[in-house]
């Protein structure tokens, strides 16, 4: 990695975020990764956004779908973060409770999620911004979200 790209990611760590896992299922398997670039895009109507890699296998699943799933994890589901980043894509739901909301996987135990239809894709860079409209979604209020900052987890609680 070039100089220039570790400094922006040394940056980054600056900036505390959420964690969240999203997910799809294109009708051969499920498919998920790690995001923590993820938004509320507009209120009204409701619009969420998430930025995915162009050559994500989890992108193209989405594309075949038109739907995908967003789980906040919670803060003691920072082993998942690893996994659905890094791990092979026929192991990553493998162990991992989930529960399928309009045909999408969602992490159990989240400390939010949401099923979206997806309204939009704009490629810029190496990423592929996709704009979804809101299906269904549920809050566990009483659940504290997984936060990363400077590479390291920690909770609000």
């Amino acid at each position: 990695m070039q100089t220039e790209e570790l400094s922006f990611r040394d940056f980054m760590t600056q900036w505390p975020t959420g964690v969240t896992v999203v997910t799809t299922d294109d009708g051969s398997a499920p498919a998920g990764c790690t995001v923590n670039a993820m938004m509320s895009l507009s209120v009204r109507p409701p619009l969420l956004l998430v930025s995915l890699a162009l050559g994500s296998g989890t992108l193209a699943a989405i594309r075949r779908s038109g739907t995908f799933g967003v789980s906040v994890l919670g803060s003691r589901q920072g082993c998942f973060c690893d996994r659905f980043a890094t791990g092979p894509q026929d192991e990553r739901f493998r162990d991992v409770p989930t529960q399928v909301v309009n045909g999408i996987p969602l992490l159990a135990d989240a400390a939010a999620a949401v099923v979206c239809a997806l309204r939009d894709e704009l490629a810029y860079a190496d990423h592929a911004l996709l704009v979804g409209t809101p299906l269904w979604h549920t809050v566990d209020a009483d659940g504290a979200p997984l936060v990363l900052h400077q590479r390291g987890f920690h909770s609000l609680s």
